[in-house]
């Protein structure tokens, strides 16, 4: 097999964003425990970035934390120059980073549209930029989508509004790469028991939705991180253009 030869002489690097906590401190971990070295991409909570690094070196990986605000391209361009400079290059880039306010289309402060959409869309815009320029060859992008795009549960309008945007961007980039062997896809997680999707849900919320899927939980953050670990691996490289929908079956 010859897809990764270009990488088999270095050790492989990634780059996840949003790596300080939840789903995105899993794939971190996750990554690290696979053998790469991890640049822990956070926006402003510094201890929990470097409690993230801490508990991967602690497990014997290495890691690096940085500060980046993943909308303002001269900062994630910087975020890059950092891994590329400290570990020689990238090659897979997990954009775990985003928001999530919810409300009824009608109730919505477009303030909050607006911080939304700066985050979530342009936010991925310019990870994506970025990793499209810089992936080395055999490497991997993955973006986060939901659930929710196609599930349309009430009060999710306009998160589920900017992650479809991710995924429009997923597919086309996916179809940009062409000849770069570079791999573009996007996971989209059903209802998952992190700290933001548990955050203000009293119990009755969370079991009914926890019900939902035929297999009768939540997901965890490392059902994700195992899935994000095989689309960005050798065993994963052949799935390209796709949108996974990580979710336990619900329809």
């Amino acid at each position: 097999m010859t897809t990764h030869t270009s990488t088999s002489a270095h050790r492989r690097v990634a780059i996840v964003t949003g790596g300080s906590r939840g789903i995105g401190r899993q794939v971190a971990e996750r990554l690290a425990a696979d053998g790469y070295a991890v640049v822990v991409g956070y926006a402003g909570n510094k201890e929990a970035a470097d409690e993230a690094v801490r508990a991967i070196e602690t497990a014997g990986g290495t890691a690096q934390a940085a500060r980046a605000d993943v909308a303002a391209e001269h900062e994630i361009a910087a975020l890059f120059d950092l891994a590329e400079s400290i570990y020689g290059g990238v090659d897979a880039v997990v954009h775990a980073a985003g928001r999530m306010p919810l409300s009824p289309v009608a109730d919505l402060d477009l303030a909050e549209l607006d911080a939304l959409y700066r985050t979530n869309i342009r936010g991925t815009f310019v990870v994506d930029q970025q990793a499209a320029r810089r992936l080395r060859p055999g490497g991997a992008l993955v973006n986060f989508s939901t659930s929710v795009v196609g599930l349309a549960f009430p009060g999710y309008g306009a998160y589920a509004a900017s992650k479809g945007a991710v995924e429009a961007l997923t597919l086309i980039l996916a179809r940009e790469m062409r000849g770069r062997d570079v791999t573009v896809n996007a996971v989209a997680p059903g209802p998952t028991a992190t700290e933001l999707f548990l955050d203000g849900k009293d119990e009755e919320t969370i079991a009914r939705l926890a019900a939902q899927p035929p297999l009768e939980r939540l997901g965890t953050p490392e059902d994700i991180a195992n899935v994000v670990s095989f689309l960005v691996g050798p065993e994963g490289h052949w799935v390209n253009g796709q949108v996974l929908r990580a979710n336990g079956g619900i329809i």
